[in-house]
């Protein structure tokens, strides 16, 4: 079987996800499905610099907080991308009915939906417009990920944590951060049973 490579922004999105890793995935003389964590640091410039130290071998998954950019989503949420858009390429993710049908069965309800990853934070009007466009949410670091993942199995999940209506700076960003950092404990093993389920040609 194939690993997983996990990737996240932030050290305290990692240390969630690998909190809810079952010990066998992680475990150096496992014969199952190996699954790692790296990070590669905020923005899509730290993003590319770490893609290009990696070796793509593994299905890939590109997890961590994000940004709602209409009202149908809200702080909590699951956002699985259906596509990662970035400086005018589109990364299709096409096993992401496969794992929200896993997060839904794991009690994690998900949206599916496309995702845009931009090069600065995206406020305002500017979410607006993003949404008018299709996008169902925001982040600044899975685009380049996608890109250097080409051609492996790729998923893009966020956690909403902000949305237009409640801005990243808020006195309630603390409290939707820590439940967020509680949904990507749990998501974690699902993303390893979705990399287990995905079709063996594929990981090739």
């Amino acid at each position: 079987m194939t690993g997983l490579l996990i990737c996240a922004a932030l050290g305290i999105e990692a240390r969630a996800i690998r909190r809810g890793l079952p010990a066998s995935t992680t475990a150096p003389s496992a014969r199952s499905h190996l699954a790692r964590v790296v990070v590669t640091g905020i923005g899509p410039r730290r993003a590319a610099r770490a893609a290009a130290g990696l070796a793509w071998k593994e299905a890939v998954a590109v997890v961590g907080f994000g940004g709602a950019a209409g009202r149908s989503l809200r702080p909590g949420d699951v956002l699985v991308a259906s596509e990662v858009r970035f400086r005018g390429r589109v990364h299709p993710c096409p096993s992401a009915p496969l794992l929200a049908a896993q997060l839904a069965g794991a009690g994690l309800p998900a949206r599916v939906g496309p995702l845009v990853t931009a090069d600065h934070v995206v406020r305002g009007a500017e979410r607006h417009r993003l949404a008018a466009e299709g996008a169902y949410g925001v982040d600044m670091e899975t685009g380049p990920l996608a890109r250097a993942a080409a051609g492996r199995p790729l998923a893009a999940v966020r956690v909403i944590v902000d949305t237009p209506e409640a801005p990243l700076l808020s006195l309630a960003t603390l409290a939707r951060g820590v439940a967020a950092r509680r949904t990507l404990t749990a998501i974690g093993p699902v993303l390893v049973r979705w990399a287990a389920a995905l079709p063996e040609e594929v990981l090739s």
